[in-house]
């Protein structure tokens, strides 16, 4: 049985980890977060330690050490530019890092965790969780099969929030990376997977809650749309009261994988605690083409755009 913190316990995606922890059979001992709406715990580790304050958190984890307790791993659901930082703090500590998407900001923070990496002899591991569907997998062995094939696939996600979005962390570019980061750095790093590396980025369109851009990878070219805008939810979707829409289609033909998420992510941590998980480089390439559309100025090209691109003009 292993030995867990967490960081970032009142988050959105943090119940699944918890899970995963506990689905694996291992234990989560102790948890931070700034906000105290952690009942969640109950759940899964009523006896785990908690802290509302990093400093009160830091003072354990140098506690648990002097006592000779091992903490193994450090799960980090924290906003998106404090992994960087809460990494450090995990290999610093002696754990392994198993940190949520995206992993860091910006290209050359992988360059500096890779000396820490190398300094503490530890591994930070990213969840990618769409590279473990099954029809993902499926997906990628057919391109493997036949190399020369360039796809024509069109991007679609639409995943519907509220006011309360931009008046948080996610809403500030300079914290999550806006729509493109926070939205879709799985779906990037999933077509990279896939279908070799990027030799085109283009932005079309970028709002507050809308993207909209191409990538032309080794073997596809790419269509994207990206939104958390309700309005943009196409009608039959709108009319189920389905607040998410999401769409690949590829040479005309759509990918339903819909379903099959629910254990992803205790796939994911059953592979890191076998140390098979995905490590630093592997998020390398998602994170360059969410940093490179961050930095683009939209420029519509009538020939490249997305079919949903109507919807907003």
């Amino acid at each position: 049985m292993k030995n867990f913190a967490l960081l970032g316990v009142a988050g959105y995606i943090a119940p699944r980890h918890l899970r995963a922890i506990k689905d694996s059979g291992n234990k989560l001992i102790v948890a931070y977060d700034n906000n105290d709406s952690v009942g969640i715990i109950d759940s899964y580790f009523p006896d785990s330690d908690f802290f509302t304050e990093f400093e009160r958190f830091d003072r354990h984890l140098e506690k648990l050490k002097f006592n000779d307790i091992s903490l193994d791993y450090m799960s980090i659901c924290t906003p998106n530019y404090l992994h960087d930082a809460h990494i450090r703090v995990a290999l610093r500590r002696g754990a392994d890092a198993i940190c949520e998407k995206p992993l860091v900001l910006n290209p050359w923070n992988i360059d500096a965790l890779a000396r820490i990496q190398e300094e503490s002899k530890k591994r930070i591991y990213n969840i990618l969780q769409l590279r473990l569907h099954p029809d993902i997998e499926a997906l990628k062995r057919k391109v493997e099969a036949d190399t020369n094939q360039v796809y024509d696939i069109d991007l679609t996600y639409i995943t519907s929030r509220g006011n309360w979005y931009g008046y948080s962390w996610k809403g500030d570019i300079n914290k999550s990376g806006g729509i493109a980061t926070n939205i879709g750095v799985h779906f990037f790093d999933m077509l990279a997977w896939i279908f070799g590396n990027v030799e085109k980025s283009s932005l079309h369109y970028a709002d507050a809650k809308t993207m909209s851009g191409s990538l032309r990878f080794k073997n596809a070219n790419v269509r994207w749309f990206l939104s958390i805008d309700e309005n943009h939810l196409p009608t039959e979707i709108a009319n189920r009261n389905q607040r998410t829409y999401r769409s690949i289609e590829i040479n005309g033909d759509e990918l339903e994988f819909s379903s099959g998420f629910t254990d992803l992510h205790l796939k994911s941590y059953e592979n890191i605690l076998k140390e098979e998980g995905f490590e630093l480089e592997e998020a390398r390439q998602s994170i360059e083409i969410v940093h490179e559309i961050r930095q683009a100025t939209p420029s519509l090209n009538k020939g490249e755009q997305h079919p949903f691109i109507k919807k907003i003009q």
